[in-house]
């Protein structure tokens, strides 16, 4: 059980504004009953607006304007946005797409992670601001770059990432001859000769082999802790304030487990509209009933995600507080939205939400993008419900997360490989996870996301593991071992860590004699029934064995087989499906389950039960009045 401390942020740019507006805007952040302020994440043009040319003047300035008002500065590191002269040094350090196109200059992120040149110019921009205010009073903490991958940004087709991978591959194998092996290169004669006769697995004939993908896709992971622990190296030699980065919303092409562990605390960026048509998977349906509020579950998913890669502690470092400008469609939020997601942030263990920005700038990219206050510096209506935040925060009673009955299982390495090989359009690993846990949301159940390196599972009752494609021996012991209902499958055990069909068939699983003999995707207007209600969607198997079938698909066929406390699911089960399954995992398990209402969510702390209502009308659960729109708070 741990003790949390409950604050605000914002994130605010002083280079956008006049110096003479900086004591009145941190005197009203103070007086709105923020605590932090994010700066510095894009600056680097004015930090260095010629090679050696140092301007530091102006931000010891700000951070002293900041710091004199009572604040607390996340100051982040400017590498996400090198300035255009960085291009003159080094042509060739653009990332470079699947089609062979350079990304170009003239918005952000545009830098390969494998490029030398550029990695050595982000250690030199961080030493020297970490020299100079890694002591700082006012520093409380630090923020490497800004939203690794976003923008398609993680995996790189440059000359820099060929030569990175081809030395890469050589360290994982040592010999040719071990890779060819391991990929199984005598199909179609892709065997290779040297290491150096390997290529980026884009601008192939047809598909190039998953296991070559599949390894790109790791290296290219692998380059962005790289380049993320050699900032966190930096940083920690000169400061002792903690270290985070602010991870984005479904992003998955890199492990955020993996870099989490070079940092103190995870953070990431929740845009509740923004993300509701395009990363959520919500139906249409679905996008105009919580087109103002957005999906019920995806930033609840995201915040028990990013305290897992906290390691316990999180923050949302960007908090939607209006209309973004970036999305298909970008309405305003509804009178109390911003009030409700700071809450559910804090209900999942945030210990800081912070919204971004303090002004909606009047120029450039995100002109259409709302803050706290108006370009005129008029409070926008975002800005009284932080203040109301602000007030109800300092009122609470002390509060303590608690470990939660339930965990899910969530592995960036399976997100890759079914990337790499969905098998039916729509197909994702993300999409499988979040259903599950929708389903278990919909129940009224407080969830622990766990990474797949996970081997101690005491204190859980139940556990799901979805479509986790590769998983050691280790892991299926570890699961087999503990005091709970385990529920695994689809697509469990499907490959060796190589990407190879293993033999015996999956999910040779210990203690459970169940044997996927095929697999099929599903179109999306032929869904197979299931017995109990509900059906597989997009994706099914055939499962043989001796364990005991507890659900059947309408021609008969096993859907989902037990033996004791494991349960295997041979498909993608609907909503109806999902819910129906979760439930009867936790009444074998002794957990009390809950059907909630449309658009009610429940979250338990160790001191609290809240209570969200997304919907545009009240409900009564549990004797209790539950206004639209509404967050309500029980001490238990």
């Amino acid at each position: 059980m741990t003790d949390l401390t409950r604050t605000l942020g914002c994130c605010y740019y002083p280079e956008h504004w006049p110096r003479s507006v900086w004591a009145e805007d941190a005197r009203r952040m103070a007086e709105t009953g923020l605590t932090w302020v994010r700066i510095g994440e894009f600056a680097w043009s004015r930090l260095e607006p010629r090679p050696g040319e140092l301007q530091f003047e102006w931000l010891d300035e700000a951070i002293w304007t900041l710091g004199d008002a009572g604040l607390q500065v996340v100051l982040g590191t400017p590498t996400a946005t090198p300035p255009r002269w960085m291009l003159e040094r080094h042509p060739d350090m653009l990332a470079v797409d699947a089609e062979g196109r350079p990304r170009k200059f003239g918005s952000r992120r545009h830098y390969c992670f494998s490029h030398e040149g550029f990695a050595a110019e982000s250690d030199r921009i961080v030493g020297l601001l970490a020299d100079r205010y890694g002591r700082n009073e006012h520093i409380g903490a630090w923020q490497t770059d800004n939203e690794y991958g976003c923008h398609d940004t993680t995996i790189s087709y440059s000359d820099a990432a060929r030569t990175a991978f081809r030395r890469w591959l050589k360290d994982r194998y040592g010999e040719i001859d071990a890779l060819n092996a391991a990929w199984g290169n005598v199909f179609w004669s892709m065997e290779y000769r040297d290491f150096d006769e390997i290529d980026l697995p884009n601008l192939t004939v047809t598909e190039p082999n998953p296991a070559h993908a599949l390894a790109f896709r790791r290296f290219s992971s692998d380059q962005v802790v790289r380049f993320n622990r050699r900032q966190v190296e930096i940083i920690r030699a000169r400061s002792k304030a903690p270290i985070t980065h602010n991870y984005m919303g479904r992003i998955t092409d890199f492990d955020h487990f993996a870099v989490g562990r070079d940092l103190d605390f995870a953070s990431w960026d929740s845009y509740p509209l923004g993300f509701l048509e395009d990363r959520a998977g919500a139906t249409p349906e679905q996008q105009r009933a919580y087109a103002r509020q957005g999906d019920p579950d995806f930033q609840a998913f995201h915040h028990d995600l990013y305290r897992a890669v906290g390691r316990g502690r999180m923050w949302v470092m960007e908090q939607q507080p209006g209309p973004v400008n970036w999305a298909p469609h970008n309405p305003a939020p509804l009178p109390g939205m911003v009030r409700l997601w700071s809450w559910e942030a804090f209900a999942h263990g945030a210990e800081c939400v912070s919204y971004f920005r303090w002004r909606q700038a009047p120029f450039a990219q995100e002109q259409l993008h709302s803050g706290l206050l108006r370009p005129d510096s008029q409070p926008a209506p975002g800005l009284e419900e932080a203040r109301q935040v602000a007030q109800e925060i300092a009122q609470a009673p002390a509060v303590a997360n608690a470990r939660a009955e339930v965990a899910l299982l969530f592995d960036y390495d399976a997100d890759a490989a079914w990337a790499v090989q969905p098998h039916g359009a729509g197909l994702s690993y993300f999409g499988l996870v979040l259903d599950l846990y929708k389903a278990m949301r919909g129940l009224g159940l407080s969830i622990d996301i766990l990474p797949a390196t996970t081997r101690d599972f005491t204190g859980y009752r139940m556990i799901a593991a979805p479509g986790l494609m590769h998983m050691p021996d280790d892991l299926k012991s570890a699961l087999a071992s503990a005091a709970a209902e385990v529920l695994i499958g689809p697509r469990a055990g499907a490959r060796d860590g190589e990407f190879s069909i293993p033999v015996p068939l999956p999910p040779a699983f210990p203690g459970l004699d169940v044997t996927v003999a095929h697999v099929e995707s599903l179109r999306p207007d032929a869904p197979e029934r299931l017995d109990g209600g509900g059906a597989f969607q997009g994706y099914s198997e055939r499962l043989e064995g001796s364990a005991r079938v507890v659900e059947r698909c309408e021609d008969g066929a096993g859907a989902l087989m037990r033996e004791g406390r494991i349960a295997y699911l041979g498909g993608w089960p609907d909503p109806v499906a999902a819910r129906r399954i979760v439930a009867e995992a936790c009444a074998r398990a002794g957990i009390d389950t809950q059907e909630l209402p449309e658009g009610i969510r429940r979250r338990d702390t160790a001191t609290e039960r809240f209570w969200f209502n997304h919907g545009r009308t009240g409900a009564v659960v549990d004797g209790l009045d539950l206004p639209p729109l509404s967050v309500t708070r029980q001490l238990l």
